[in-house]
C-alpha cells in the first residue's frame, strides 16, 4: 500500500494540524534516491502495523520549501511530528527496528 503524498501547500493541515491528534512521520524523499527506495517499503510496513502513528511522504524535488523549513540536507530524512512540532528526526536508510526504536522513544516522551 503506497503512502499518502503531501505537499508544501498541504503540510500545515496534513502534518502540523493532524499531529495534534495522531503523530505523523514524514518521509522526505526523492524518486532518484536509492536509499529512499530501500526505506519506502519499511515505512509502508510501519504505517500498516501501527495505530499510534501515521506515515506520509514529501517529495523534496517538488516541495523544496518544506524541506528547507525543517533543515533537511540529505535524504531520506524522516521527521516525526507530535502536537504540531518536530519531535524526532532519523537521517538515512535505517533498518525497521532502529526506526521503530526512535518512534517509540519519541512517542513515549
Amino acid at each position: 500500500m503506497a503512502l499518502p503524498e503531501i505537499s508544501d501547500s498541504s503540510f500545515q493541515v496534513d502534518v502540523l494540524d493532524a499531529s495534534l491528534e495522531t503523530p505523523v512521520l514524514v518521509d522526505f524523499w526523492a524518486p532518484w534516491c536509492g536509499p529512499c527506495k530501500m526505506v519506502g517499503p519499511v515505512l509502508e510496513q510501519i504505517d500498516s502495523e501501527r495505530e499510534d502513528v501515521r506515515v506520509v511522504k514529501l517529495n523534496i524535488d517538488d516541495n523544496q520549501q518544506t524541506a528547507a523549513n525543517f533543515g533537511v540536507m540529505s535524504i531520506p530524512t524522516m521527521i516525526l511530528f507530535k502536537n504540531g512540532a518536530a519531535a524526532a528526526q532519523i537521517v538515512g536508510a535505517q533498518p525497521k527496528p532502529r526506526i521503530e526504536q526512535e518512534l517509540n522513544n519519541a512517542l513515549s516522551a
